[in-house]
C-alpha cells in the first residue's frame, strides 16, 4: 500500500495537488452526506459527521453523546453510560463510510462478519464527544473487509477492536 499524506484540516485538498480535470479529494462529510452513504437512521445513526477522510485508507468520525438518547433511559438510570455495543456499532458506521467510498464496490449492505479483540477502556457518558478512527487493514474481492477501530474521548482511549465486514447484496 502506498503512503498517503493527510491534507490540512480543510474540506478539500489544495487545488495545486490535483490535475485540471480531477475534482479535489473531499476530506470531511456533513451529517447529511453521511446519511446519503449509510442506511442507518434514528435512533441508530451514530455518526454525526466525518472530520477526516483518506480514500481507501481511513475515516475519522465524530459522535456527540447526548443525554436525550433513548438508551440512557435504561442504561443506567441515575448513571447513564453509553453501551459498549453502541460504541462498536458507531465505529462500524465510520468504517462503512470508508467502504462505501471505495471505487467499484458492488451495491449492497456491509454487515458485521466478525468482531475481535474489542476492549473497553473508559466509560462514555452524556456530554462526551466520541472521536472514532477506523482504518482499513485489508479488502478481499471487494466483498470482505477488515478494519481496526479506535474510539477516544478527550484523547483518552474508550474502545478499540478489529471489525470484519461482508457485503450482502
Amino acid at each position: 500500500m502506498t503512503s498517503t499524506t493527510i491534507p490540512a484540516p480543510e474540506d478539500t485538498a489544495p487545488a495545486s495537488d490535483t490535475a485540471p480535470d480531477t475534482a479535489p479529494i473531499k476530506t470531511t462529510f456533513s451529517a447529511e452526506e453521511v446519511h446519503q452513504m449509510l442506511p442507518h437512521r434514528f435512533p441508530f445513526a451514530l455518526v454525526d459527521r466525518i472530520i477526516d477522510f483518506v480514500p481507501g485508507k481511513l475515516a475519522v468520525g465524530l459522535k456527540n453523546v447526548t443525554f436525550n438518547e433513548p438508551q440512557f433511559q435504561g442504561h443506567f438510570p441515575g448513571r447513564p453510560i453509553m453501551p459498549g455495543v453502541l460504541m462498536v456499532e458507531a465505529m462500524a458506521q465510520v468504517g462503512g463510510v470508508v467502504l462505501r467510498q471505495m471505487p467499484d464496490i458492488p451495491d449492497g449492505l456491509f454487515m458485521f462478519a466478525g468482531i475481535d479483540n474489542v476492549r473497553f477502556r473508559r466509560p462514555v457518558v452524556p456530554g462526551d464527544q466520541l472521536i472514532m478512527t477506523v482504518e482499513l487493514i485489508s479488502l478481499r474481492g471487494r466483498r470482505f473487509g477488515k478494519m481496526k477501530g479506535r474510539a477516544e474521548v478527550d484523547g483518552q482511549l474508550a474502545c478499540e477492536g478489529d471489525l470484519m465486514f461482508a457485503l450482502v447484496e
